[in-house]
């Protein structure tokens, strides 16, 4: 008899055998139990994870002699042919080479015939997802109107593939990877059964590999076993796998952290030297920092991490003096370069500039604590008795490299005039605004009128549309004067004797005293308009890169200023 691979020979034969998919097992056991089990069952999930061994089981516990039971016998004649996949009533169909309409035809025909001598004629489709567009509407109205005796079992790995008519018409059940630990365990008991010594770490390693599959994970010990004589060590295991030591992926992560870059140069020159493939070492590190971030965190770790409980204390101990930001800039820079890696015809060079460009990356500071510096910036130029910027003026934007915008404001108090916007016309703000009309200034100017402005509009709405595209040119102590832009029909309206006494008794009451009023009519205004803000533009402009806070901010967060935004 040829030798049976790991894989089938230790093939659970009842639910209970299965690894990891209790939530899958108990579901069918429980319908098994109270006779609720449905004619038409989805199998999905990763390979190797036990679907058609779960579907081998249900056929069993159906025509067991026993059954329906939840538990077969696995003696009776039944049990035997499905263990064996002679069963004259259980057919197993490969989805792929049995795709066509014919075939389903051919199925369909075969199911009007009872049983030969088990109580369910049990269909299983493997792959299902590879069946044609034909194939699948041929089996959509027997799949859901079968005779008493049929039961359909589909198993796939890629269940969106599958038409949402057959979906609908089926029990679906989810399988799950399997964790680390419960692979290496349950390969661990099969070598004890064996004969086999085989050291701990070599079986998480290889555990590892599988990727959540038990069927890769015998696979690979079969093959450990095959290729080794005499005691089986962990470096004959890494040999044969041409798997990279975890111990070598910690070192790297290590000398990361502590800024060590010629000590990872020289692991990846070791590591390039025995031949080991450089794009799975990338992987493995790009792994290995979203697992530090992780466990930095520290909230649900044996949930998010799937290593062995020893891996994520390393990890603990590398990460605990490393902020959880400088990790996140770490593992952001890994991920976005992996194409890079993945497709450069070169990357151990590829691999090698990427540490040196992470070299380059200063850690970055926790939020709260950038707060607390800026406050202690605004804090400490107030007290030096810097003026600031304006909060009209040096309202800005500046985008540091790879970051959103930031508006900082400067919220020092104005030394400037300020007009009091709430209730205009009452005395006491009227004369707390003429106190201060002396001040000098365009941008003072324009602030004035903008309370004018904005007395005009809630008292003389329509003399005020005709303001709007005035401008307070001159203020002294006993008069104002006030330019007027637009066409003919604008000038004639605000010139009319109505409006000048209207604008004379509200600039009388704005400043507390009668003033002489001058208009003057501006021409060629749209250019002289587009000067002036552009002089006031690029004013602000400069004004805000010479603030001290702005120069501080930058060596804070290390940028540069590539625009400047008036808001």
């Amino acid at each position: 008899m040829s030798y049976i691979v790991l894989a089938r020979k230790y093939r659970p034969q009842t639910f209970e055998q299965v690894i990891k998919q209790d939530h899958v097992t108990r579901t069918l056991t429980n319908a098994i139990s109270l006779n609720r089990v449905a004619h038409a069952i989805l199998l999905t999930g990763p390979r190797g994870t036990g679907k058609t061994t779960v579907a081998r089981i249900l056929a069993k516990a159906m025509n067991c002699k026993n059954g329906p039971a939840p538990v077969p016998c696995n003696k009776c004649r039944s049990c035997d042919e499905i263990t064996s996949g002679s069963s004259a009533d259980v057919y197993e169909i490969d989805g792929a080479s049995n795709n066509g309409v014919e075939q389903i035809r051919t199925l369909r025909d075969n199911i009007k015939y009872m049983p030969a001598y088990s109580r369910y004629k049990i269909y299983i489709i493997d792959e299902v997802h590879m069946l044609s567009k034909g194939a699948f509407n041929a089996l959509l109205k027997t799949l859901e109107e079968p005779p008493s005796y049929i039961m359909f079992i589909f198993a796939t790995t890629e269940p969106n593939k599958i038409p949402i008519t057959i979906l609908s018409r089926c029990q679906r059940y989810d399988f799950r990877h399997i964790d680390i630990e419960s692979l290496s365990e349950h390969m661990k008991d099969l070598c004890a059964k064996e004969g086999f010594d085989i050291p701990v770490e070599s079986l998480e390693l290889i555990a590892r590999e599988a990727g959540g599959s038990m069927r890769d994970a015998l696979s690979l010990l079969d093959q450990v076993i095959s290729c080794v004589q005499g005691s089986i060590t962990h470096d004959k295991v890494l040999d044969i796998l041409s798997v990279i030591d975890r111990k070598i992926i910690f070192d790297i992560s290590g000398a990361v952290l502590r800024g060590d870059l010629p000590a990872i140069l020289d692991v990846l020159d070791d590591i390039y030297a025995r031949g080991y493939e450089m794009q799975k070492l990338y992987a493995d590190l790009v792994e290995q920092f979203r697992n530090l971030l992780v466990v930095k965190m520290g909230k649900n770790i044996s949930k998010l991490v799937n290593l062995p409980a020893h891996e994520i204390d390393l990890m603990r101990d590398q990460a605990k003096d490393v902020s959880p930001v400088f990790l996140n800039q770490l593992f952001d820079l890994l991920f976005k370069e992996e194409p890079k890696i993945r497709f450069s015809a070169q990357p151990k060079l590829a691999i090698e500039m990427l540490f040196i460009k992470m070299f380059q990356i200063k850690p970055a500071m926790s939020i709260d604590l950038l707060i607390e510096k800026l406050d202690n910036l605004k804090n400490e130029t107030y007290e030096k008795g810097g003026q600031g910027v304006s909060e009209d003026q040096a309202s800005y934007g500046y985008r540091k490299q790879g970051q959103a915008v930031n508006s900082i404001k400067n919220t020092a108090p104005e030394k400037t005039f300020q007009a009091q916007a709430e209730g205009p016309t009452e005395t006491k703000d009227l004369k707390e605004s003429a106190a201060q009309a002396h001040v000098s200034g365009q941008d003072n100017l324009d602030l004035i009128w903008e309370r004018l402005l904005d007395i005009f509009l809630k008292n003389h709405p329509m003399l005020a549309a005709n303001l709007k595209k005035c401008v307070l040119k001159r203020l002294t102590e006993q008069s104002l004067e006030i330019e007027i832009k637009g066409n003919g029909f604008n000038v004639n309206m605000i010139k009319r004797s109505k409006n000048m006494a209207i604008i004379e008794k509200v600039c009388e009451d704005f400043f507390g005293k009668r003033m002489d009023l001058t208009l003057t009519v501006k021409t060629n205004q749209k250019k002289d308009n587009q000067q002036h803000k552009i002089d006031k533009e690029s004013r602000l402009k400069q004004e805000a890169l010479s603030h001290s806070l702005v120069a501080d901010t930058i060596e804070i967060f290390n940028g540069r200023v590539l625009d400047v935004k008036i808001l």
